[in-house]
């Protein structure tokens, strides 16, 4: 997803693994460590179902939101609700809201791939040409003409595996590894992780050749010896761009109706790689999913929990502010994206501002309906594929009933990934998974 930049030589981020990869070695003397869901016969398995920042001075921390696990308190600051509510605890009800989630994020994901790194004009170009736009369905290469093609190449490393034509499951995406990565970070830790806890985790589990940008110079701040949050500033250009962001899925999904806890959660996740509006963007994320993993809230009220965890005069917070009232101004989106692009193209394509308003824009302009937030996240252009999933996900949970079979589909509940124990497992085992740890204390 990550294009290079000049001034540094960090390999751009593909769009999907390389399923050839051998799997990483553990450490002599170290017996591997089996994720829950692994027997000694392997990994459950599901039946088949029908980014550089900005040249200015660091914004402050979010306040209230310390990288350390907070102490019990009264159930309104427990909870983080300004109503005192509970936060929800597991069952059938969160299990099928998880599962949706979890299909919701890997959709909207795959959606995006075959056209994350085109200039917006060139996925209109292609949409229009299959007939496709407004954007609502799966892109194709079918009927669309030679000429169109060659001047708007799709994603090189995606098209085989993400247009409609060659979907078969889910491939690889760092949107679905990293997820995966945290929810082994709460199986081995728990909620009170620490900063320190994930950069472990990321030496044992992530090889470095499946991470990029600010993820990337972090791996390699660890392996000078640097800790956090040093790992996250030193020579580190993109530690506002979409990294943390799309990290932030677990943390909200297993703190339902505590969008505090799971922004802080986020926080100290984030807090390895990211500062600022980057490190923003991933607790305003984490909120509005938990927010909406309670079952009780719209779309327009995950969005505000969201942004309640946000410093109200960063950056992230105004441009979310502004895309949510540009969303409600026109009833055409070409015209909220055009608007947006006018507004936030100076930014890189992978920064977390211009990604994080898209995504906000998307979400209140749909209004709940799952295939009009992925279509809209996407055909938003900028960072495609990491928009569509973050877009799926929150869009699932608020309305779990409504994704439809014809994106679900294709998927066949199964998920491809090199993150160990995990290759191969169906959705609904995530779900569980997930649901497990959403109950732990």
């Amino acid at each position: 997803m990550l294009a290079r930049p000049a001034a540094e030589p960090v390999p751009a981020r593909p769009s999907e693994g390389h399923p050839g990869r051998p799997a990483p070695e553990h450490r002599p003397g170290r017996a591997p460590r089996r994720p829950a869901h692994v027997t000694e016969h392997g990994p459950v398995r599901c039946a088949e179902s029908p980014r550089a920042a900005e040249p200015r001075a660091a914004e402050p921390p979010a306040r209230g939101l310390d990288p350390r696990p907070a102490a019990p308190g009264p159930a309104e600051h427990r909870s983080g609700r300004p109503d005192g509510a509970a936060p929800v605890g597991p069952g059938s009800a969160l299990r099928e809201r998880l599962e949706a989630a979890w299909v919701g994020r890997a959709v909207g994901c795959l959606l995006g791939k075959p056209v994350e790194k085109l200039p917006l004009a060139g996925i209109r170009a292609l949409a229009r040409a299959a007939g496709n736009w407004p954007l609502d369905d799966w892109f194709t290469a079918r009927g669309v003409p030679p000429e169109v093609l060659a001047a708007h190449p799709w994603n090189r490393r995606s098209a085989a595996t993400s247009l409609a034509e060659n979907i078969d499951g889910m491939p690889e995406d760092d949107d679905l590894n990293y997820p995966l990565l945290n929810l082994l970070l709460l199986q081995r830790h728990g909620k009170r992780f620490t900063t320190s806890d994930v950069a472990r985790l990321w030496l044992d589990e992530l090889p470095a050749g499946r991470t990029f940008t600010a993820e990337r110079l972090a791996y390699r701040n660890l392996l000078l010896g640097l800790e956090p949050p040093a790992t996250a500033t030193h020579r580190n250009p993109f530690r506002e761009w979409i990294g943390a962001l799309i990290r932030a899925d677990v943390h909200g999904w297993t703190n339902p109706g505590d969008p505090a806890a799971a922004a802080a959660q986020a926080h100290r996740d984030g807090a390895l790689t990211h500062t600022g509006n980057g490190l923003y963007a991933a607790l305003f994320a984490a909120a509005a999913l938990a927010e909406a993993a309670a079952g009780r809230a719209d779309v327009h009220t995950a969005l505000r929990a969201g942004l309640a965890v946000v410093p109200p005069r960063s950056r992230l917070a105004e441009a979310v502010r502004h895309a949510v009232d540009t969303a409600g101004r026109y009833a055409d989106f070409d015209r909220v994206v055009d608007h947006l692009h006018a507004r936030y193209g100076h930014y890189h394509w992978v920064h977390a501002v211009p990604n994080t308003a898209l995504v906000a824009a998307a979400l209140t302009h749909a209004d709940g309906d799952f295939t009009r937030s992925v279509c809209r996240a996407v055909s938003g252009g900028w960072d495609t594929d990491s928009n569509g999933a973050t877009a799926g996900s929150l869009a699932a949970l608020v309305d779990p009933a409504g994704v439809p079979h014809r994106w679900s589909a294709p998927l066949k509940n199964r998920l491809a990934t090199t993150v160990p124990g995990f290759d191969g497992i169906g959705f609904d085992t995530l779900a569980q998974l997930t649901a497990q740890e959403a109950a732990r204390p």
